[in-house]
């Protein structure tokens, strides 16, 4: 049963009947990236209550867009087929509200999972398609993630590895992704460290993952 009721028949209305609530969209999108234990999506959403948490937990469940999972003799939580098919809606809104980010505040972070969903929103696979596979390490504020792009396919990974470029940036990188800063403009004014690899590359992560603000 959904916690709110707008009294009209629509889709866009149930739509947000069911994930509309506070937290829920995150949930999703966290999910998305795969599966998580509760503990796992309260550390991904250091904000959220730990009642409210359980409830949308709750919630989403009972819409069918979320199930408990058994994994290696704990519980998780993923999404279902029908869950899943919020993954255009969640990368679109993500692209729309890319738009009006603005620069970050000072209390703001990024997670892990916020940030692979930003490069899979940003990700432009036409482009991609004719660019050699490459493999870069960024490291965004406390995230780490290793980012393989082959032709049209992308893998995001926690953790670092072998990259063919290693970078270090912080929540300026929209600036970057904005096309804002141009890849070398974004090294000289220390929005982008490179830590290893060919400078040029940053180039083609630029061309790899835009999204016009």
């Amino acid at each position: 049963m959904a916690a709110r009721d707008y009294g009209q028949y629509c889709g866009v209305t149930r739509a947000l009947e069911l994930v509309g609530e506070r937290w829920a969209m995150l949930i999703v999108r966290d999910l998305l990236v795969g599966p998580r234990r509760y503990g796992e999506l309260a550390a991904g959403l250091p904000r959220i209550p730990s009642n409210i948490l359980a409830a949308r937990l709750k919630e989403l469940q009972a819409a069918g867009v979320i199930r408990r999972a058994p994994r290696s003799r704990v519980i998780v939580y993923e999404l279902t087929p029908y869950g899943r098919e919020l993954e255009p809606v969640v990368l679109a809104l993500g692209a729309w509200g890319f738009k009006a980010m603005g620069d970050p505040r000072d209390e703001q972070i990024i997670t892990p999972d916020a940030l692979t969903m930003a490069l899979r929103t940003a990700f432009c696979a036409p482009v991609a398609a004719g660019l050699p596979a490459t493999a870069y390490a960024a490291q965004v504020g406390a995230a780490e993630l290793l980012v393989r792009v082959d032709g049209a396919r992308l893998a995001v990974d926690r953790g670092s590895g072998v990259a063919d470029l290693a970078f270090a940036t912080g929540p300026g990188i929209h600036r970057l992704i904005s096309g804002e800063l141009a890849p070398q403009r974004a090294i000289e004014t220390g929005v982008v460290e490179v830590l290893h690899g060919r400078v040029e590359l940053l180039d083609r992560f630029a061309s790899t993952f835009h999204l016009a603000a």
